[in-house]
């Protein structure tokens, strides 16, 4: 049986975490990347019972390098790329006229051009085999603007809007292009708030839209998929 390869960024928490599990779980071998090398320790005792596997470099995407060095390691180990999920993100609150000045440069690098560069460096394997999916994960904030939202949300708008040249760019090459924009998802972020669990969207909620919009036949694509909490944005 062929193997299937994915590549997952940030894949250590949240949504990215609960993406690698349900990959692994059904059998693909998944090359993650995280800043903390004991995080993605964990991840793969974690995984370690299922049937696919998990392949992990330590790497800081808001550095360009850095990413370059992730991408050569898939490009090493992964013979073929099905999926490429774009996921490492940073937030941090402020508004345009009050945030630290480096607040844009800090977001952009980490939200915008690291899935920039790196899908510009694995995209011609897809392309060679006319076939993958690449997932960006984009939020509600690439759609809505929000107090605080600041260069978070123009970092957000921004991929949106690379997803979106990217579609129109593989479409003739059997590459598909989803944008996923999600509200509020419990993730570490969220950790110590005094909401219940029912008010925020579960990562595996996430996850199992990734799965489901790949195993699409090959002819059909989900271009944006939005999803937020039944109970509304906080």
């Amino acid at each position: 049986m062929k193997k299937l390869y994915a590549v997952v960024t940030g894949g250590t928490k949240g949504i990215g975490r609960a993406i690698v599990q349900s990959m692994v779980q059904e059998g693909f071998h998944v090359a993650v990347c995280a800043r903390t090398e004991s995080d993605l320790l964990d991840l793969v005792r974690e995984c370690s019972h299922w049937e696919g596997s998990v392949l992990t470099y330590r790497a800081d995407l808001s550095k360009t390098n850095e990413v370059k060095g992730f991408a050569k390691f898939v490009l090493d180990k992964c013979t073929t790329i099905d999926i490429l999920v774009n996921n490492a993100g940073v937030f941090v609150s402020g508004s345009i006229l009050e945030e630290p000045s480096d607040n844009l440069e800090t977001m952009l690098q980490t939200n915008l051009v690291s899935a920039y560069t790196l899908t510009r460096a694995l995209a011609p394997t897809m392309i060679q085999q006319a076939n993958g999916h690449i997932f960006n994960m984009c939020s509600i904030a690439s759609q809505i603007a929000y107090p605080n939202g600041g260069s978070y949300s123009i970092s957000k708008f921004a991929l949106l809007g690379f997803s979106k040249v990217l579609r129109e760019e593989l479409k003739d090459k059997g590459i598909r292009v989803t944008a996923i924009l999600p509200g509020a998802t419990w993730s570490d972020s969220w950790k110590g708030v005094d909401l219940p669990q029912s008010r925020l969207m579960q990562s595996q909620d996430i996850a199992n839209l990734v799965l489901s919009s790949y195993k699409l036949s090959n002819s059909a694509v989900v271009e944006e998929i939005i999803i937020r909490p039944q109970l509304g944005d906080l």
